[in-house]
Order: C-alpha cells, then sequence, then structure tokens
C-alpha cells in the first residue's frame, strides 16, 4: 500500500531529516536533483543534445531547479534557465545551488543560459526547448497562481514540449489536490520522499501526469504511516485482503447477503446488487423488495431468491414489512439497504427502524442515505460495521454541505465523517476514497470516466456487502471492493470504451476483476 503524505507531512519530515539527524538540506537538495534527472531520462531516453528549459521559483523548488540544471548540463544537455525573480531573492540552499550554477555559467562549463527577470518575455526564448522543467512552487504552496507565476505557468502549458514537474505540478495544492485558477499540467511528476496525496486527488491528479517517487537519503524510519495516514490502495493490496475459500466451503458458509430494496420505477438497482454480490464470490443473496414490482424482478434473475413483500398494489416497502425483513436480516452475514428504494417517508421510517435494529454488519447506499438525513447520531449506537457509500451529492445532504465542497475537500470530509459517525465512509467520486473511524483515509487507484453512469453504485454496494459477509471488516471491505469495482470499469472500458460502457458491462467485468488481482 503506498503512504500518501500531506504538505504538512511531508515538511515535518523533511525537518526532522535536517534538525535530528543532522542529514544537510543542501545534500538532500543535491539529491533530489539528481534523482529527477535520472527519472526523467529513464522516461524520455537519452538526454545529451536536448534542449531543456528550466523554470525555477525563488525557493527551494527553485534550489532543485539549480541542481537539476547543472546535472543535465553535465549530460551534454542544452539548458536555459529561468528565474522567475531577482537573483537577491533567493536565499539559504537554493541560494548555494544558484551561486554554483552561475559559476558554471561563468566559467563555460557547461551549455547553460541563466535568464534573471521579472517578465515572462525571455521565457519566449526557450520556446523551442524539447523538455520544460518546472521548479516554480513546491508541495508548501496553496491558495491561487497569480502574477508573473501564474504567466509563467501559462506559458508552459501552450507549449508542445514534454513537461516534467519538480515534487508537484506549480499550482497544485500538495495536500487536497485543489486548483486555485492555473496549474501546471505535467507528462511527469518526479517526488521525493513520498508521493503526496494531491497527485491523486482532484484536480491534482489531471495535472501531475506520471507519478515517480525518488529517494533522496530521507531514512525510511521517517517514511511512515502517523495520525490519520492516507493511503493508496493497488492491487497486491486487494489480493493480500481477500478471503480464503476452504474446500469444504458450502452455500451458506461462504456469505449470506439480504438485499434491500426496488420501488415502482426502479426495479432493476436492487436486482444488480444482488447480482454483485453474487460475484463477489458470497454463497447465498435474498432480495426484500415490495410485492407490486415482482413480476418486473422475477422475469430477470435466477441464482437470487427472491422475498417479495405486501400485496400485488405495494410498489414501496413501509414499516409493515419489518417483522419479515428484520428476521432475514438475521439470517444473514450482512445486509445492504438501499437501492432503488423510494424517499417516500414510510420508507425512510423503515430504513431509519432497520439501522437501529439489525445487528449485522450494514452498508448503506441510495435513498437509504436520504433516510438518514438528520438522523446520523443513529449510525453512533450500532455495535456491528456500518458502511456508507455516499457520492458527493448523497454525502452533501447527509453533512449538510454543497457538494462540491465534499468533492473539493474529499479526503478530510470523508475522514471528519467517519470519525464522527463511527462509520466506514466511501466516498464515490474522482478517486473515490474511503475513510475509517480511526482516521486512516484509503485512495482508490482504478476506475475511469466511463463509470459515471447509472447503476454503476448498486454494483459497488453489492461488491462491498458481498466481500463483508465472507468475514472481511468494514475497511476492507469497503476499499477492496472499491478496488475492484474500478477494475472491473477499466476492463469493460477496454472493452467498450468509455462512452458506451453501462453498469451492466462493469458486472459482467468482476470476474475478470477478480483474476486480476491473483
Amino acid at each position: 500500500m503506498q503512504l500518501l503524505a500531506s504538505a504538512e507531512v511531508m515538511q515535518g519530515i523533511d525537518r526532522s531529516a535536517i534538525h535530528k539527524l543532522r542529514i544537510p538540506g543542501l545534500l538532500l537538495m543535491e539529491n533530489a536533483g539528481r534523482a529527477f534527472v535520472d527519472e526523467l531520462a529513464r522516461r524520455v531516453g537519452p538526454l545529451a543534445g536536448r534542449m531543456v528549459a528550466v523554470v525555477c521559483g525563488k525557493g527551494n523548488n527553485g534550489g532543485d531547479g539549480f541542481v537539476i540544471a547543472r546535472h543535465l548540463a553535465n549530460r551534454g544537455c542544452d539548458v536555459r534557465v529561468t528565474l522567475l525573480g531577482k537573483t537577491s531573492s533567493v536565499t539559504g540552499d537554493a541560494r548555494t545551488n544558484l551561486d554554483a550554477l552561475l559559476g558554471m555559467v561563468k566559467r563555460k562549463a557547461g551549455a547553460v543560459v541563466v535568464e534573471g527577470t521579472l517578465s515572462t518575455r525571455r521565457l519566449a526564448r526557450s520556446r523551442n526547448a524539447v523538455i520544460i522543467v518546472d521548479a516554480i512552487l513546491g508541495t508548501g504552496f496553496t491558495g491561487e497562481v497569480r502574477g508573473l507565476y501564474r504567466d509563467a505557468i501559462e506559458w508552459i502549458n501552450r507549449q508542445q514540449s514534454f513537461v516534467a514537474a519538480v515534487d508537484v505540478p506549480s499550482g497544485v495544492d500538495a495536500s487536497t489536490g485543489i486548483v486555485e485558477g492555473a496549474a501546471v499540467r505535467a507528462h511527469l511528476t518526479v517526488t521525493m520522499g513520498l508521493a503526496k496525496i494531491g497527485h491523486y486527488v482532484g484536480a491534482g491528479a489531471d495535472c501531475s501526469g506520471d507519478v515517480r517517487v525518488v529517494d533522496i537519503s530521507v531514512p525510511p524510519a521517517l517514511l511512515k504511516p502517523g495520525n490519520g495516514p492516507v493511503f493508496r490502495v493497488e492491487g497486491n493490496d486487494a489480493a493480500a485482503a481477500l478471503p480464503g475459500r476452504p474446500r469444504t466451503a458450502h452455500k451458506y458458509s461462504v456469505g449470506k447477503v439480504l438485499v434491500i430494496g426496488g420501488s415502482r420505477n426502479f426495479s432493476g438497482a436492487p436486482l444488480m446488487t444482488a447480482q454483485a454480490v453474487l460475484r463477489s464470490g458470497a454463497g447465498a443473496v435474498v432480495l426484500g423488495f415490495p410485492a407490486g414490482i415482482h413480476a418486473a424482478v422475477a422475469r430477470r434473475v435466477t441464482e437470487v431468491i427472491l422475498a417479495p413483500h405486501g400485496d400485488g398494489s405495494t410498489a414501496s416497502l413501509g414499516m409493515d414489512a419489518a417483522p419479515a425483513l428484520l428476521e432475514r436480516a438475521a439470517w444473514a452475514d450482512t445486509v445492504a439497504i438501499g437501492p432503488g428504494l423510494s424517499r417516500e417517508e414510510k420508507t425512510a421510517a423503515l430504513v431509519r427502524h432497520l439501522v437501529a435494529l439489525v445487528e449485522r454488519p450494514l452498508v448503506i447506499d441510495a435513498d437509504a442515505l436520504f433516510a438518514l438525513k438528520g438522523h446520523t447520531s443513529i449510525l453512533r449506537k450500532r455495535k456491528a460495521a456500518t458502511i456508507l457509500t455516499p457520492h458527493t451529492g448523497e454525502f452533501g445532504t447527509l453533512q449538510g454541505m454543497e457538494a462540491s465542497a465534499a468533492d473539493k475537500y474529499r479526503v478530510g470530509a470523508a475522514r471528519d465523517f467517519a470519525r464522527k459517525t463511527g462509520a466506514v465512509i466511501v466516498l464515490k467520486g474522482a478517486p473515490t476514497v474511503t475513510a475509517e473511524p480511526r482516521g486512516s483515509v484509503y485512495v482508490n487507484s482504478t476506475g475511469n470516466p466511463g463509470m459515471a453512469t447509472i447503476g454503476s453504485g448498486d454494483v459497488l454496494t453489492g461488491l462491498v456487502a458481498g466481500l463483508a459477509a465472507q468475514g472481511m471488516d468494514g475497511v476492507h471491505a469497503a476499499f477492496v471492493g472499491v478496488y475492484l469495482h474500478g477494475l472491473a470499469g477499466d476492463l469493460a472500458s477496454a472493452r467498450y470504451g468509455e462512452r458506451s460502457m453501462v453498469a451492466t458491462d462493469i458486472l459482467e467485468m468482476i470476474p475478470g476483476a477478480f483474476a486480476g488481482v491473483k
């Protein structure tokens, strides 16, 4: 599992390396520049003879840029360095490396031109650069880029060159991935010590390109999770967490799930959830639904056990279904509630009643989330695992916040709500993040824009519920289910294309996703 750092965490690691372990900052900067050039060469091939523009800010990111320029020159590149400011404004380790670079220029020890300027006019002299190195702003940047720096970023983005960013693309908030205004759109980001949250979340994911983490000799003891760590989930993590299947398995020993959902106009949603339960490896699934949609449901299923409630006129579930559903829930290993359920008040009352009384792990999605608006205190009282799977709109409704804010601050928002409710929160989106009450957050690494299609979330609910029924704890069932769901979506995209894929295509690809992580 890949540990991700916020700007604050990374700055703390750097301080510890320099002040506690007495590793000179100048050495770390030298290592960073050398490692960057090595990684760049691995990506683009031999560097000798290529024209490279290195655009530097006044801080330590610019200091890395000065080191990079020196090493590029040593490898035979035609290097043009633009400093966005006066040389007198550069201090500390960055100034030491600027002086070393200027000494190289003075002694003609390499093909280097340093442009000190307060405008981007001289950047035009670098318009023929094959490669542009963005060393303007580092991990400590927040807010909106303005003035000269913004002009430089926009100039970089207009070029046809290969763009490589140092640590984080300038203009991207390393902790959140937020971009206010402008940010460099890099093809490659070479980052030091640990990848940053902003590389994989929000607009930062679109700006970072291929992210490569390099070692700059910070001791591994400092690169360890602290309080509320953030991880990026990869295939080996999913494979390691999946439960085994004994040779003596039978259908009732490998997971039993009750799915509660469906209403007059939404008969397909709970069916996709139930099918995904079975595709997850669970042995049996019962679908509790209103009897009024029995005909629509029955003609579309084979393996699912049907449990209609009410008479033929019942098109949505109410409190009269509670006793039978509670009895079914006691049989099940996990209960999933919400897909296609409807937002009628009688149904919302049933949801709250079941959430309070069901003693099994519970996956809550869709309309069942709507029923919890103003009633999330129920969640804190539950003893069994509770997993909520909202998209940002549903999350905003539960939290009383705008969906755009939930999307913008998804890692922190999901973590805060998990701590508040005691539930595992799966905040769906790009990327989906899973937060647990203890504060850890898991960022998914699979999925694609084609999964933004109706029914995709219903499939995810079934996957998570099925894994939980097989004995996985709530947080592992959640982030592994999210990973497999995204991988199935990637397989569907490869076959059908992002534009044309639908939720049943994702469902179809679940077996391939499981095969892909073994």
